[in-house]
């Protein structure tokens, strides 16, 4: 404890070191902070006061005498590091794909080249016309990291992306319907891809597997997905893991965003959707599917 607080002492005076040790105090914050925004809600926040939990049991066998109990949790400690590793381990991985996203430069670290603008009017117009006539579709568009275990997994294709090419996949008589399609450098590189689902708790339950799918990829990597639903006729946009549905025009401004680097143009907040992953914000519209 004297540890701690030897630096916070040391603010009263200015000096080079105070100014060192108010950056490690705020650097020791933010990483808390994140910490602690990364598990919320999750699993791991359960595990967390599981582990509080523990703790106050091996305080309080030791304060009552309680030398059997004691002697069982500290036993029980031995294996406590390897044993967090184990439970943690998919938030662990998170938080070090997480700290691999340093946004722009790790998409020129990893090669990205902005979509061409026909690219991207090209998945707006599939989109749309699938939404119109309620074809479910998930098209999962890569920007720095290539999606190579997953396309493996697929059907190799090669084909320039064209509205009609997307709407033939999709067509329910089509055997690609059933999976995503892959979008490389203005070419659909694979079709009927598994994803990884989302376990997040915090995403609506009445999404179906298309959505969390869409969700789930998103999470682990920097692409970006765009989803018709086959039962609402709507369209929803996938970005790091928010989902958010839009219409035609919000799509387009949206990849050209975040294909292309472009600002969209500014527009009424009114005019603009609820995401319906975060349960406290206000929902507009009826739920997605």
């Amino acid at each position: 404890m004297d540890e701690i607080l030897r630096p916070l002492f040391g603010l009263r005076t200015l000096s080079l070191d105070t100014f060192v040790s108010l950056i490690d105090i705020l650097l020791v914050s933010f990483l808390i902070y994140k910490l602690l925004t990364l598990i919320r809600g999750t699993r791991a926040w359960r595990l967390i006061t599981g582990i509080v939990i523990f703790l106050l049991f091996l305080f309080l066998s030791k304060r009552l005498g309680l030398y059997a109990v004691d002697w069982m949790l500290e036993k029980a400690i031995i294996l406590g590091p390897v044993a967090l590793v184990i439970l943690f381990l998919p938030e662990l991985r998170q938080a070090l794909e997480g700290f691999g996203k340093l946004g722009i430069w790790s998409q020129r670290i990893a090669g990205f080249e902005p979509a061409e603008p026909q690219t991207v009017e090209e998945i707006v117009e599939a989109s749309a016309e699938l939404a119109a006539a309620r074809v479910g579709a998930i098209i999962i568009v890569e920007r720095g990291a290539p999606l190579n275990e997953i396309a493996e997994r697929g059907v190799p294709l090669d084909a320039r992306v064209t509205a009609p090419l997307l709407g033939a996949i999709f067509y329910s008589g089509n055997p690609l319907h059933d999976g995503a399609v892959i979008v490389r450098r203005g070419r659909v590189a694979a079709a009927a891809c598994r994803l990884p689902f989302s376990d997040n708790p915090r995403l609506a339950a009445n999404l179906h597997m298309r959505h969390r799918a869409a969700v789930g990829v998103t999470e682990q990597t920097d692409c970006v997905a765009v989803v018709v639903s086959e039962e609402r006729g709507t369209i929803s946009y996938v970005v790091e893991g928010h989902l958010r549905r839009m219409s035609p025009q919000d799509l387009r401004e949206a990849l050209n965003r975040d294909l292309r680097g472009e600002e969209a143009p500014n527009r009424p907040e009114w005019t603009k959707r609820w995401s319906i992953i975060r349960p406290k914000e206000k929902r507009v519209g009826p739920p997605v599917s």
